[in-house]
């Protein structure tokens, strides 16, 4: 914490060891500004004790020394500079405005800047444990995009974190079985340069200034207001995770606004090329040198502060290496993984990996060891794979099904299984639209993943013939079925249960509009109805949520025949059949990927008719004496 309340003002406090003088600015219900010089002490941080500050003023800080951008030095102080320990800003970061200031050096940029607000912390909340456990079902959602068209929530709460807590949010979640929800970042972010010339602005907010004030128009009520959403949601048994980005942060690269850490200490903030140019392995301009000891305390004290002010349960982190980045590369044993999961408030939260970023040896899936999950990229594109119709995926299609233990070294629980995400294309655009249609991004088609592993049906995108949209109702239902019957944790994107589309935008990170939000009127209530069906069945089947209970990972793999799956067939590139029993469980996966309908012999030698691209579970089966469990 940088502010201290006092009996008769604040004190202030803030990290800039390289800095030769510091200035606290208070600001009047004018926008005047007051300065006071602050004292640096040995330690690198400057402070200063403001008599009759309370709380609601408005503060930044002014930062003097050595301006050198080639050499990581950007000491300016005509630069207003927003405290990192920040935990509510007076407005949104609106980059036209911020812009507005002209960035070059001696130019002040005050009256365009947020500011911080003094804020007297909320009592610490008794914190519980964790509600989420591993083999749940993740709801990924934008707090904005989720409830912008909701017809039962009033139009004044829309796109805020308290329309989570509104009753039809709750009933929807609670028809899903929802373990937890995983909020898009809520951290108040900055639009790209580039956008605003497009008439566009950053929608998702992986763009962050600061990593603990809310962004005010997701949270009008700040902190109290995702307090309360959480307890609501807790009520109801549902967890809350929070997408965090400490990968990088919203002044980008050397042509970006100086607006906080870059101000303060860029040498040590951001990690720098032995020529002083700033690393870029996120692909957003810069890279936060997570392993700085003075970086990890802000990064831990962050997440320290939603579980003690707020409750939430656990933390997705975006673009997951760039925490264990060490000189030498990833380690995952690096100080700063390290002490997120021995830190006594944070050592029972639910953390999760993007286990991949764009620098040397980025990819690390299965990397981060005990006590994290991660993102499963390989089950989403072998699924998307099998699914389509390539060849030679029987095996890993069972392998992906059964929780990746190539991967995970036999633990399923570490694995977040997922179709679709935030990032890419929907499940209902999936099957609808081979290539990318990303125009509205203004960028000619070229951003967004290139390879989707897609499918449409015999017609690029919207289509009004029955047969197409029948073959596509069908797809997104097996695909649902798919997750729903996937050993270890499930994450479904918000939409994709009712056929949300986003008309083929595989990146729509700009998109605050229709493209971007959920479309409830629209919904598609067979597939709802189908993704609450397979939502109740996964809640019978502990076989399924939690793979620990089978004993010995104790299961039969056969073929559409009854028999036990040979190594011959397991090798066969156009085998699209099979049979997945849980003899415990009493529970038979009926897996006819084909072209036409079959017949399957359950173990206990009754005949079940399978539909052609298909995955039939089937319940109460008996296991006939004799038969030998395989694993795979």
């Amino acid at each position: 914490m940088s502010v201290e309340l006092t009996p008769d003002g604040a004190c202030f406090r803030v990290w800039a060891p390289e800095a030769s003088q510091l200035w606290l600015c208070l600001f009047d219900e004018l926008d005047r500004e007051r300065r006071l010089a602050m004292v640096s002490g040995d330690d690198g941080f400057w402070s200063v004790a403001a008599p009759g500050v309370g709380a609601g003023t408005h503060y930044g800080y002014r930062a003097d020394g050595v301006y050198d951008p080639v050499n990581g030095l950007w000491f300016d102080p005509d630069k207003l500079l927003l405290d990192p320990y920040a935990t509510q800003i007076d407005r949104p970061f609106a980059y036209d405005a911020v812009l507005a200031a002209p960035q070059g050096q001696g130019e002040d940029t005050a009256p365009f800047m947020p500011k911080g607000v003094v804020v007297a912390p909320l009592a610490p909340i008794a914190v519980e444990a964790a509600r989420f456990q591993p083999g749940g079902l993740i709801y990924e959602l934008h707090v904005r995009g989720f409830t912008m068209l909701h017809p039962d929530i009033p139009s004044d709460m829309r796109g805020t974190i308290a329309a989570l807590a509104h009753p039809a949010v709750l009933a929807h979640l609670k028809a899903l079985h929802v373990s937890a929800v995983e909020l898009m970042p809520i951290n108040a972010w900055i639009d790209e340069r580039h956008l605003g010339p497009l008439g566009l602005t950053n929608y998702w907010g992986y763009n962050p200034v600061n990593w603990f004030a809310l962004d005010p128009r997701l949270a009008p009520g700040g902190m109290a207001e995702l307090r309360a959403t959480v307890a609501a949601l807790h009520a109801e048994g549902i967890g809350v995770i929070l997408d965090m980005v400490y990968n990088h942060d919203g002044e980008s690269d050397a042509s970006g606004p100086t607006l906080s850490l870059r101000g303060l200490n860029a040498r040590d903030y951001f990690r720098h090329e032995p020529d002083g140019r700033l690393i870029n392995d996120t692909g957003t301009g810069n890279s936060i040198a997570c392993n700085h000891p003075n970086v990890r305390r802000l990064i831990l004290d962050s997440l320290r502060h939603f579980v003690t002010q707020a409750g939430v349960d656990g933390f997705r982190f975006d673009l997951g290496p760039a925490l264990g980045r060490m000189p030498d590369g990833f380690d995952p044993n690096a100080p700063l993984l390290q002490e997120m999961r021995s830190d006594p408030v944070l050592a029972d939260r639910i953390m999760i990996a993007e286990p991949w970023d764009i620098g040397p040896g980025g990819y690390q899936l299965g990397r981060f060891g005990e006590g994290w999950l991660e993102w499963n990229d390989r089950y989403r594109d072998d699924m998307r794979r099998f699914w389509r119709g390539d060849a030679g995926m029987i095996g890993v299609f069972a392998t992906r099904l059964a929780g990746s233990s190539d991967i995970f070294d036999g633990d399923a629980t570490r694995s977040v299984n997922f179709l679709a995400a935030h990032d890419g294309f929907t499940l209902a655009d999936l099957v609808a639209f081979e290539h990318r249609h990303n125009e509205a991004n203004g960028e000619d088609n070229r951003d967004g993943h290139g390879e989707n592993f897609s499918w449409n049906n015999g017609v690029e995108g919207a289509s009004d013939a029955p047969c197409v949209i029948a073959n596509r109702r069908r797809d997104v239902m097996v695909l649902l079925t798919t997750l729903f019957c996937s050993r270890g944790t499930i994450m479904l994107t918000a939409g994709d249960e009712f056929g949300r589309t986003q008309r083929g935008n595989n990146n729509a990170y700009a998109q605050d509009n229709a493209i971007g939000w959920v479309d409830w009127d629209g919904r598609d209530r067979a597939l709802e109805s189908h993704a609450f069906a397979m939502a109740d069945l996964r809640m019978r089947r502990d076989c399924i949520r939690n793979p620990a209970s089978i004993k010995d990972g104790a299961v039969s793999w056969l073929d559409e025949k009854g028999g036990p799956l040979t190594p011959a067939q397991w090798e066969e590139r156009g085998r699209r059949r099979l049979m997945l029993h849980y003899p415990q469980d009493g529970l038979v996966l009926c897996l006819n990927g084909g072209d036409d309908a079959c017949d399957f012999r359950l173990p206990d030698g009754q005949i079940v008719p399978v539909a052609h691209k298909s995955l039939l579970p089937v319940e109460g089966v008996v296991s006939p004496a004799g038969l030998e469990p395989a694993t795979y």
